[in-house]
């Protein structure tokens, strides 16, 4: 059973098996948001991905920054991140032509950052979600 489907632009269908989801800046007690906090957070989230599914490959969409201060302190200026950090397992039909589409299916590993604790779905996912490139990215597997 899966949480919810997702379209993507191409027009295959995505099913989203599993979700997870933290705050982006959770137990931060002191500092700020900036490019290095944040490069270290993308990092740990994606190696995160790759422990709990290493079956799967891992994409990493690379989250927006934003810069609501341009005051420099110790690390350079204020960096956000969206607030909510995911890690989806998304499943589809096989990439490969010739795999028996009864005993295969393709699977791809998927971190990226969004502003709410909406779990994505339909053809109103977030538009990051909706341009995977899952013929390059997704590897089939049997059943």
């Amino acid at each position: 059973m899966s949480l919810s489907h997702i379209a993507l632009s191409s027009g295959r269908s995505l099913e989203l098996t599993e979700l997870r989801m933290s705050s982006t800046y959770a137990g931060m007690l002191e500092g700020y948001p900036c490019k290095p906090l944040n490069d270290m957070k993308v990092r740990s989230l994606q190696r995160q991905a790759e422990r709990a599914f290493p079956a799967t490959p891992v994409h990493l969409v690379f989250p927006s920054r934003e810069y609501p201060d341009q005051t420099a302190g110790a690390f350079g200026p204020v960096e956000v991140l969206p607030p909510v950090a995911c890690i989806g397992a998304f499943r589809s039909a096989v990439v490969a032509s010739e795999l028996d589409p009864v005993l295969h299916r393709s699977a791809l590993t998927v971190v990226w950052f969004q502003t709410g604790l909406d779990v994505p779905s339909g053809e109103d996912a977030d538009l990051v979600l909706g341009s995977i490139r899952w013929e390059e990215l997704a590897q089939d597997y049997e059943l």
